[in-house]
């Protein structure tokens, strides 16, 4: 029988993933809200929400894999929006740091909202399909992040907490040590507010 032509199933996947981003990327420009955040503007709100500290500038750009005037410009559109507020670092007074205004909390909490083109996308996909994929995709993103090709995400596979096959034959097979509970692939987390990463015990 000829081989089917085309990329190999790797390579295709690699084309789906893409085409996946294009789409989130289209919503998220769709979407922008009654603030019109721009794509970057919406991911600062959104990280600054998945951990209350304040962070400085230097820390965003880091997590956003973006530059220091790129960031500062959004920062800078997000303060005139009155979503974020600028203060004193208490480690470092020469340095700002920045937080969510009560405003820019409500903005965070509309943008977990998912677009209803992905919502039903989401819906079409089988639920043991998803179990697949978040396993698939959460070992794809630990490897570049080994590659440093990606910055770091606070995921379980990643996790000082996760302990993975912990309860070997069983529905739930792997284990969260910050809640001391059993869980599935359903249930990994991509992003997760309570990460740790293992180099902090090592």
């Amino acid at each position: 029988m000829p081989d089917i032509p085309g990329l190999p199933p790797q390579e295709q996947l690699l084309v789906g993933l893409s085409r996946l981003g294009q789409a989130v990327r289209i919503c998220a420009y769709r979407d922008a809200g009654p603030h019109r955040l721009s794509p970057l503007q919406a991911d600062v709100v959104s990280f600054l929400a998945g951990d209350p500290r304040p962070r400085r500038q230097a820390e965003i750009v880091e997590a956003l894999a973006s530059t220091p005037p790129t960031v500062s410009d959004a920062l800078r559109a997000l303060d005139g929006k009155n979503l974020v507020a600028r203060h004193r670092d208490p480690a470092d007074s020469r340095a700002a740091a920045v937080t969510l205004t009560d405003e820019g909390v409500a903005e965070a909490r509309r943008l977990t909202l998912v677009p209803t083109p992905l919502r039903e996308a989401l819906d079409a996909v089988a639920p043991a399909d998803v179990e697949g994929m978040l396993r698939g995709v959460s070992a794809m993103i630990a490897a570049l992040q080994e590659h440093r090709a990606i910055p770091v995400s606070r995921m379980c596979v990643t996790c000082r907490f996760f302990q993975r096959d912990a309860h070997l034959r069983s529905a739930r097979p792997h284990h969260c040590g910050f809640v001391d509970s059993p869980f599935a692939d359903a249930q990994l987390r991509i992003e997760c507010p309570d990460h740790e990463p293992r180099e902090r015990n090592r």
